[in-house]
């Protein structure tokens, strides 16, 4: 299990006070399928929030505990059913991750091209369906206001 400063502690549940959790642990406890989950997790995203239903504070601690424990990360933040639990990336995994072939990028120029064709399609369809509620009978007519004198 890693230790963190109070430093580093303050400065993660600042960084995962906007997540939501990411895994459930219900009443299986820590399944081996929950904490390959985990630690999917884990490696994806670094810092996440697990939420723990069905068990009591002393449950929950021993949980957290047996948790970091297992995958060799520092607990950070226990409120209510919500366990923070946050993991440097493992390097094997970075390296295996840059080796893997990756999808090809469109370019800026096919993007905004793209945005174009697509913004020009909906004002077009914007266009046509306003015209088809407006009928010649109902068009609005040219009123001439006066300047009120003279009546």
């Amino acid at each position: 299990m890693i230790e963190l400063t109070p430093a580093q502690r303050r400065e993660l549940r600042a960084k995962a006070h906007h997540l939501n959790p990411v895994v459930t642990v219900a009443g299986n406890g820590l399944a081996p399928s929950v904490v390959a989950e985990i630690e999917r997790s884990l490696q994806a995203h670094e810092l996440i929030k697990v939420r723990v239903q069905g068990a009591e504070r002393e449950q929950r601690d021993a949980l957290m505990q047996e948790l970091c424990t297992t995958l060799e990360a520092a607990p950070v933040q226990h409120i209510g059913n919500i366990l923070v639990v946050w993991r440097q990336r493992r390097e094997e995994d970075k390296a295996a991750a840059e080796a893997a072939p990756k999808r090809p990028v469109k370019t800026a120029t096919a993007k905004s091209a793209a945005a174009f064709a697509a913004a020009a399609r909906r004002a077009a369809l914007a266009k046509a369906a306003a015209e088809s509620r407006r009928s010649p009978a109902r068009a609005p007519a040219a009123r001439v206001r006066g300047s009120g004198r003279g009546r």
